[in-house]
Formats: C-alpha cells, structure tokens, sequence
C-alpha cells in the first residue's frame, strides 16, 4: 500500500509537470511526444489507483489516533473519497477528451486505448475544461493533504505521517 501510494503521488507530479509542459509548448514534435507521455502516464495512474483501491478495500488501514476530534476523523475521511474520485475523474476525463477529439491513441505508443465516446468537438472542449477544473481541485487537495500530514508530525506529533513513510512497518 506505502508503495502504490507513494508511486502514485511522484506519478501525479510528474503528470502535472508533463500536462503543463504539453499544453504550453509550441506545436512540434516534441509537443507530440509531452502529450503521449501525459496521456499514457495518466492512464498508468488510473490502473495503478485501481488496484490501489482494490487492496484499500481488502485490507484494513492502521486506526487513526484515539486522541483525534471527530472533525479531523471526518475531514481526513472526505479527503480521502476526494482524492479517489480526482485521481479517477482525471483520468477518465482525459481519456474522453482524447476520444471525443477522434485522434487514435496508443499508450507509449504501444497499446491501442479505445475511444469511450464518440468524435465530437463540444465534448472535447467540455471534457478539456472539466480535466483542467479538476486538475485544480487536486493540486489544492494535495497541499491540504501534505499540509495536514505534517501538521500531525510537526504540531501534533502522532505517527499519522510517519506510517506512511517508505521505511517504517504498519503498526497494528
């Protein structure tokens, strides 16, 4: 689970650089390639946070601290279903921008993707803006989330980040 998690986060960030670079760049070769690469790392991503919620679901997280409000139990819950729902929403929004703009795509330039929609030019501008909207919503989530993680190492020194970390066992 650290694994997926943490291999999924350097992945989100790099999607991030790799999205602006493509959509800023001069039209080019190279633009080409920054887009083939965003798009195949996106759909990476989506398959890595499928099977990163499948073992969320078959495999009980550590317990949160006892000591912590309510509130916080239910922020960090919504947080969570959020970033879920983001890192499949931007994705598939992805996939259906490329779809609906009716450009044949192959994922690092090997795997065919299907198209989930039909060729259509509103659907690729629509879908375009809700990717972009979205994309926004997670970069702000994920400082909450980096933000909440070293709040809780930093001012409330419980091990809610440390668990988390590559080096450290799960305690149960």
């Amino acid at each position: 689970m650290k694994f997926l998690h943490w291999l999924i986060a350097l992945l989100i960030f790099v999607q991030f650089a790799l999205g602006w670079l493509a959509a800023s760049w001069h039209l080019s070769p190279t633009k080409l390639t920054l887009f083939v690469l965003h798009k195949s790392t996106g759909i990476v991503v989506l398959a890595l946070v499928v099977i990163r919620l499948l073992c969320r679901l078959a495999t009980p997280t550590p317990p949160l601290p006892a000591d912590m409000p309510a509130w916080e139990r239910m922020a960090a819950h919504a947080s969570h279903v959020l970033l879920y729902l983001l890192m499949f929403g931007i994705p598939l929004t992805g996939w259906v921008i490329n779809s609906a703009a009716g450009i044949p795509f192959r994922i690092f330039w090997r795997l065919p993707l299907p198209a989930i929609v039909a060729a259509d030019k509103n659907t690729a501008s629509l879908a375009a803006l809700v990717h972009f909207s979205l994309g926004l919503a997670l970069a702000l989530l994920l400082i909450v989330h980096v933000g909440a993680a070293l709040r809780h190492h930093f001012i409330q020194r419980d091990n809610v980040l440390t668990r988390m970390l590559p080096t450290r066992a799960n305690p149960r």
